[in-house]
């Protein structure tokens, strides 16, 4: 686990302190572009989207949306892990698709690794970073 920065602030008038920490992992894939792959905001950690690449080559896996779903639920997985958490503490999802034709497929596997349950919004998008068919973000509680 690699912290970036840290940023203490303090309002003078409500006398409370927040705390923003900002991580990354080699355990997933690498930014795209500018932001973090997770930040620790209290006690909710708030992971960045992923995509289906894989960690090591940082390339898109090209075999279908049943494994692009695989891929980046362990992605999200593999960010939780750096503040040692588990998809079962995950409180909220959002996830991207480029067609509706999907759902069924991605509800099926979706059920195997967030198996509490968390909210989630399903949103079908024109296109997605580098192509892919699903694209997944997470907030999770510490606990």
């Amino acid at each position: 686990m690699k912290i970036f920065s840290t940023a203490t602030e303090t309002n003078q008038n409500v006398k409370t302190d927040k705390k923003i920490t900002i991580f990354s992992t080699a355990q997933a894939p690498h930014v795209l572009w500018h932001y973090s792959k997770s930040t620790l905001a209290w006690n909710l950690v708030f992971c960045s989207w992923q995509i289906a690449l894989d960690p090591g080559s940082d390339e898109l896996v090209p075999w279908g949306i049943e494994e692009q779903t695989r891929q980046a639920c362990r992605n999200i997985r593999a960010v939780l892990w750096e503040h040692k958490l588990w998809l079962k503490d995950v409180v909220k999802t959002t996830i991207y698709i480029s067609d509706m034709k999907h759902v069924e497929k991605i509800n099926d596997l979706y059920k195997d690794y967030f198996v509490l349950k968390p909210a989630r919004t399903l949103v079908e998008v024109k296109s997605l970073p580098k192509w892919a068919l699903i694209e997944i973000e997470a907030i999770a509680m510490v606990r």
